[in-house]
């Protein structure tokens, strides 16, 4: 529950429009409702200004839902994120919120209330190859439902750098670039020589067998010489995301 919703449950109280039993009974869950399965945070957003988003990964459908179902009743305007989502997951919540929307690719579900942007600027999303395209993706979602104006930028990889000058005058409009590879994981270095702001490195584990599924890639990065450049994990296209959205807030 955000700031503001805590504020309109009080005001709510006052004018006589809500009961102080039914108050009580809407605060009794914060700062958590516990599900047994799960304990839902319902502060989150309160406290680093997105809601809990749901890893949909070893979770039942029924699980995932019902986690969302329970997001949905506590604030009306809060987006809400699932991800590393499959089709039996989107069906199941599907049935709880038909603004659902699921993007294969990314393995990503969206269920979108509120389109405020409160990024300053543009994050731009930066993928060497065409394989790298699914964690971009999942960057990109994330940073847009997280309020912010996204730019694609794919299949620019090292192997054929003139793509990449082709766009420089994209790049320096950028606020954050979020910078996707695997294989040797080059190109945040590259990126990251041609601008001033913050690129934040996502290795992906896209490479053949001494790639060590992006270990090669993720020790790349870690060892930049460009000094703006730092990194995620192995494709956590959304960690990247989310501290893009952060630093696009400042």
């Amino acid at each position: 529950m955000k700031e503001q919703s805590v504020l309109e449950l009080l005001n709510a109280v006052r004018s006589g429009r809500m009961s102080v039993a039914d108050a009580v009974a809407r605060l009794r869950n914060l700062p958590f409702e516990d599900l047994g399965f799960a304990k839902v945070d319902h502060h989150r957003a309160l406290r680093q200004g997105f809601a809990e988003v749901i890893f949909g990964k070893g979770k039942t459908p029924k699980q995932v839902a019902e986690i969302a179902k329970t997001m949905l009743r506590r604030d009306a305007r809060q987006n809400i994120l699932i991800t590393r989502a499959g089709k039996k997951v989107f069906v199941a919540v599907k049935r709880v919120s038909r603004q659902a929307k699921f993007y294969e690719l990314a393995g990503v579900i969206t269920i979108e209330r509120n389109r405020e942007i409160s990024g300053k600027g543009i994050i731009c999303v930066v993928s060497a190859g065409t394989s790298d395209i699914p964690v971009a993706e999942e960057a990109v979602l994330t940073a847009q439902i997280m309020g912010n104006q996204v730019a694609r930028l794919y299949d620019v990889g090292v192997a054929g750098i003139h793509r990449l000058l082709q766009h420089r005058e994209e790049l320096t409009r950028a606020r954050v670039i979020i910078c996707v590879a695997g294989m040797e994981g080059a190109l945040p270095s590259v990126v990251g020589g041609l601008v001033s702001v913050p690129v934040i490195a996502v290795p992906t584990s896209v490479g053949y067998g001494a790639s060590f599924g992006g270990v090669a890639a993720l020790l790349g990065m870690l060892n930049s010489c460009a000094s703006n450049v730092t990194v995620v994990n192995i494709d956590n296209g959304f960690g990247a995301a989310r501290v893009a959205s952060c630093i696009n807030r400042l």
